[in-house]
């Protein structure tokens, strides 16, 4: 989803970040989106700080996994602090940054909104980009009000206006999660793909404005730095197209073409590599990012010591890896299980 509609309120407002994705917005709005706090805290600090500040109202990010296991306290606590707050909670169908697990237990938007209306909110508005989904019986709570993600900015002015606590659901799944799903055959996939012709860019960056969408990438050439969309993260959102530029092309049914395989026989023989001799724990230290295979590294590392008998640790380090950020791998060896000291200083010998 674009960052877009994960950081600031409406203009003008002050956000409080909140843990996952929307964390982001501190860097992209620093001076909007404002601190952060535990995982299913989020918005609490907001309580002891609206005594003594002429702010008058905050937005607050949470996600749906967070709601669902402890985010919810923090709702009820400022409802019952009578604190002026709008909770935006993310609805995006799966714990997408560390790999798209489900969300634990059966959430659900309708359940959602029955449950905060339960506790008190003064005012429930669901925002998406398939309202035509909630068209019917749809099991919301009452007097919820169902939006478009283009009306998103006008909803928020409204919210901020009504005293007291208010939530606004975002259901859309998550971008990451999209593409994961549309290479398994599990999620729609348009047969639509939007280009960038360079001759006719003039760089402006107006349609980054429009959709803070990641996947427009800078590119330079002979006339300048123009603009392209990296289709292998594109998440086919399309908002890019609401910028006012005619170097925009959609093409409809088309597939990327397929890069031909290298054949072994272009690199030459490889030499065969010098394996430790492991007479003290060995370290190694994998790095990259996000997609790059770093965690699978570590995993074949780790299952091929295990097969050979050897004592082998493994600790990943994924952070913002569905994201394109830095991803460690820390690999331990030992030359058998009784000998490896996770912990020990490279000079010190291994316990018999």
């Amino acid at each position: 989803m674009p960052a877009q509609h994960l950081d600031e309120g409406a203009q003008g407002s002050k956000a409080l970040a909140g843990i996952g994705c929307h964390y982001m917005a501190i860097w992209i709005r620093p001076g909007e989106t404002k601190t952060f706090t535990q995982m299913g805290g989020e918005g609490a600090p907001w309580i002891g700080i609206q005594p003594f500040t002429e702010t008058r109202h905050v937005f607050a990010n949470i996600g749906d996994g967070t709601y669902f296991h402890s985010g919810l306290l923090a709702i009820r606590s400022a409802i019952a602090a009578n604190v002026n707050i709008t909770y935006k909670v993310l609805f995006n169908d799966a714990v997408a940054m560390t790999g798209g697990q489900p969300v634990d237990g059966s959430l659900t938007v309708a359940m959602l909104t029955r449950q905060v209306a339960a506790e008190g909110a003064r005012r429930v508005v669901v925002v998406t980009d398939e309202p035509e989904k909630y068209r019917g019986a749809n099991a919301l709570a009452e007097s919820v009000t169902v939006h478009h993600r283009d009306e998103l900015d006008a909803v928020q002015r409204r919210l901020r206006e009504i005293p007291g606590v208010t939530v606004l659901v975002y259901d859309q799944t998550c971008a990451a999660e999209k593409r994961r799903r549309r290479k398994r055959g599990r999620y729609p996939d348009p047969a639509r793909r939007v280009v960038i012709n360079e001759r006719v860019c003039e760089g402006c960056g107006d349609c980054g404005v429009k959709s803070n969408c990641l996947s427009i990438v800078p590119v330079e050439t002979e006339f300048g730095r123009k603009r392209a969309i990296d289709q292998s993260s594109c998440n086919k959102d399309f908002s890019c197209l609401k910028g006012f530029c005619p170097s925009f092309v959609t093409v409809e049914g088309g597939a990327l073409r397929k890069r031909l395989p290298v054949a072994a026989e272009a690199w030459g023989a490889l030499p065969e590599p010098v394996l430790p001799a492991l007479d003290r724990p060995w370290g190694i230290l994998v790095t990259g990012v996000g997609g790059t295979g770093v965690v699978t590294i570590g995993a074949l590392i780790g299952m091929a010591a295990h097969l050979e008998g050897k004592g082998v640790s493994v600790l990943d380090m994924a952070g913002l890896a569905q994201k394109g950020g830095s991803v460690f791998s820390h690999i331990r060896l030992a030359a058998h299980p009784r000998r490896y000291t996770p912990f020990a200083s490279p000079r010190a010998r291994p316990t018999p």
